[in-house]
């Protein structure tokens, strides 16, 4: 503390400023100096710098208010974005689900129809062989009865004369005038 004192006292011993002047001895005088102008700093500018700190802390508040909103809304928007990815799935699952059975649907008609098709195709070749069964056996009918007709008029042609043919066939078609009537 004496050198503080002695520094103030130094002052007024200063031979050039006559009372009044500026001491040089930097080791002395530097802590007054930064006192008195930390004094008048803190006096004077307590009220900037709490204004400065009360704005900045405002701000970082007003930050951590936006970014816990913008959080909460980000957190909305995956909960919507997930539930609308769950009903997506869902959805995917009911296709394929639905795709998977139609298919096996499609599958069946398709199997049904060929097997309708193969019955319609084996029923329409039983009916053609049977069609063509009777048209065989009705030429064989017709060229037996014609063989038979032929060898009966040749048996018939050697046997009668012909007014006994003659009235043979006047008698046979009136028979099949009175068939037709």
């Amino acid at each position: 503390m004496k050198s503080v004192t002695d520094s103030f006292v130094s002052l007024g011993h200063w031979p050039s400023a006559g009372g009044f002047g500026f001491n040089t001895d930097i080791l002395a005088t530097n802590p007054i100096n930064l006192s008195v102008v930390l004094g008048v700093l803190i006096y004077f500018g307590k009220g900037v710098l709490n204004d400065l700190l009360d704005n900045r802390k405002q701000r970082i508040l007003s930050t951590i208010r936006n970014s816990e909103e913008l959080r909460k809304g980000a957190i909305e928007q995956l909960e919507k974005a997930r539930a609308r990815l769950r009903k997506v799935e869902t959805k995917a699952n009911e296709y394929r689900v639905n795709g998977y059975s139609e298919i096996e649907q499609e599958k069946e008609n398709w199997i049904n129809a060929t097997c309708d098709s193969l019955e319609r195709l084996e029923n329409e070749k039983n009916e053609t062989l049977h069609f063509e069964q009777q048209r065989a056996i009705n030429q064989v009918r017709q060229r037996v009865f014609q063989q038979a007709l032929q060898g009966a008029l040749g048996t018939l042609n050697s046997c009668l004369n012909s007014e006994l043919h003659f009235r043979t066939i006047s008698a046979n078609i009136g028979i099949l005038g009175a068939m037709e009537e």
